[in-house]
């Protein structure tokens, strides 16, 4: 069997909304578009069948580092919602501080500064907290390499080379060379 003209991997790739065309697999229009990387086929898939085992599967590779991206991003974000909220109780505790600093005493102050440190190790264990839990709920990340199954890539191939032959055919009856000449024993 000859070699396939392009190989089984695709890059999933947005197109404008208004050059949305109907899906491949269930015509409803789509912006989304699956395309070889040496640009010799495309077509167009609504994100949902993107997320069907039966028609493709993410390459493993690039799902890995997608997945760790999008922990890494939102373990950023819990860190810096607990920041801002031990800032938010800081500034808080200062304003409530200044009223009363007039009829402070020494005891008092020590006292405010054993809270703040309780407050600080209280903010420095939930960060550590948040760094260790690796067991956060994972979404499934959208890839952006993708690996058709057998019979849709072996659809393409087929789809691809009748264009081929249809192309051919359409050159060579458009030969007047082709064609047989016109008979010249005729009475």
């Amino acid at each position: 069997m000859s070699k396939a003209p392009f190989d089984n991997t695709w890059y999933h790739r947005k197109v404008a909304g208004s050059a949305s065309k109907p899906c491949n697999i269930c015509f409803k229009p789509t912006s989304s578009v699956l395309i070889t990387p040496n640009n010799k086929d495309f077509f167009y898939v609504c994100i949902g069948h993107l997320s069907d085992r039966g028609f493709c599967q993410p390459d493993a590779e690039e799902a890995a580092r997608t997945a760790e991206r999008m922990k890494k991003e939102e373990m950023d974000q819990e860190i810096e919602k607990v920041k801002k909220e031990y800032e938010e109780k800081q500034r808080l505790k200062k304003e409530k501080r200044k009223g009363k600093d007039k009829e402070k005493d020494k005891e008092a102050k020590s006292n405010e500064e054993e809270e703040d440190k309780k407050d600080e190790q209280a903010k420095d264990d939930k960060i550590k907290e948040l760094t260790k839990s690796s067991d956060a709920a994972s979404t499934e990340p959208a890839a952006r390499i993708y690996h058709l199954n057998k019979s849709f890539y072996q659809m393409r191939l087929d789809k691809l080379r009748n264009a081929e032959i249809a192309k051919r055919n359409r050159e060579r009856l458009q030969n007047p060379a082709n064609f047989p000449s016109v008979p010249k024993d005729l009475p």
